[in-house]
């Protein structure tokens, strides 16, 4: 499994190059930083794994790690955008911002193992995620991280929130491009443009069940980052590094109702950020044309008296790390996680 993980990476590295656009491996790009792969192993429902993370530290060091989580179809280099990353790489602004940061690749994607589709929900994801945090607070995979807040994006934040509240091992939890409410129009768009991964080319030989999605060729600007304008790098960089989610995983978000119980039971400092998003925002969904909307409509989702923050970015869709003012956000991000954790 871990050769074709190793061969899908081959291949967008080959994709890349064709565009113009050149991954540089992750530590010639730290600015800075110091970047190394790391890879825990983990029980998924008594099934051993292992998790891939790319662990980067500020060159002086950091008490706090950000431990990341990507969306559905997305690795871990949703964090880390190769195409303008001083613009697009929110671990490159975290790490400058004095934050160690961890970006994790989900079971079944990037370099991390490939389980059976069936077994992969977004509870049993949050179990993984917790195993791993276990082993950042210990130092049991090398350095040790005294605080942590735990960041998702879309799916990751659904993650993010049932492991914040049922292990209640975080200092702060970031949810990014998800909310309680949908926007139906959206959501039915993105089925429509995913498919079985196994008709996709890149994902044929990688050892994918027939429970395994992907987005069709060509489709990701128009699910994921309309109404923003469409920079052709950046959606360049998208298409050739989308990865696949399970089925199982997708029907634990729609509806949102699995997550709500468990928003209610974090007991942590909580920041949530949404673009303009096709996929939670609008007339009948959640309103999201400002921090206070956002927060009007998130707050009946989170316990009575949770530090609920909200974010606003304007312009952009659902994966905002790609839009032009992503700086805007993370420089929100900074200080939420200045004040409410420290580093």
């Amino acid at each position: 499994m871990q050769r074709a993980a190793g061969r899908r990476r081959r291949a967008t590295v080959l994709v890349l190059v064709a565009l113009g656009f050149l991954l540089v491996p992750v530590s010639a790009r730290a600015e800075g930083a110091s970047c190394r792969e790391l890879y825990f192993p983990v029980t998924l429902v008594a099934l051993p794994q292992t998790m891939h993370g790319t662990l980067c530290v500020p060159s002086g060091g950091a008490g706090t790690v950000q431990v990341l989580i990507p969306g559905g179809t997305y690795n871990s280099s949703y964090w880390d955008i190769g195409y303008q990353p001083e613009i697009r790489s929110y671990r490159l602004a975290m790490n400058n911002a004095g934050y160690a940061t961890l970006a994790l690749d989900r079971l079944g994607t990037g370099r991390s193992t490939t389980p059976p589709s069936a077994v992969l929900t977004t509870i049993t994801e949050a179990a993984v995620v917790h195993q791993v945090i276990q082993a950042v607070r210990s130092g049991a995979q090398g350095p040790r991280f005294g605080k942590v807040i735990l960041a998702g994006h879309s799916f990751g934040s659904g993650t993010a929130s049932i492991e914040a509240a049922t292990f209640h091992d975080v200092d702060a939890v970031l949810v990014t491009g998800l909310a309680h409410r949908l926007n139906l129009t959206g959501t039915t768009a993105v089925f429509a443009a995913t498919y079985p991964a196994l008709l996709d080319p890149r994902f044929a030989t990688g050892g994918y069940d027939p429970g395994y999605l992907t987005t069709m060729p060509g489709s990701r600007y128009s699910i994921f980052h309309a109404p923003g304008p469409k920079v052709d790098g950046a959606i360049a960089f998208d298409e050739a590094t989308k990865d696949t989610s399970a089925y199982e995983q997708a029907a634990d978000l729609f509806p949102i109702g699995i997550i709500a119980p468990y928003s209610l039971l974090i007991n942590r400092p909580v920041m949530v950020v949404l673009g303009q998003d096709t996929v939670f925002c609008g007339l009948l969904a959640t309103d999201c044309s400002s921090a206070l909307a956002i927060k009007t409509s998130e707050t009946p989702y989170y316990g009575a008296g949770v530090d609920l923050t909200t974010y606003a970015l304007p312009g952009y869709g659902h994966a905002i790390n790609y839009a032009p003012n992503a700086p805007d956000y993370f420089r929100a991000v900074i200080d939420w996680a200045n004040r409410k954790v420290g580093r």
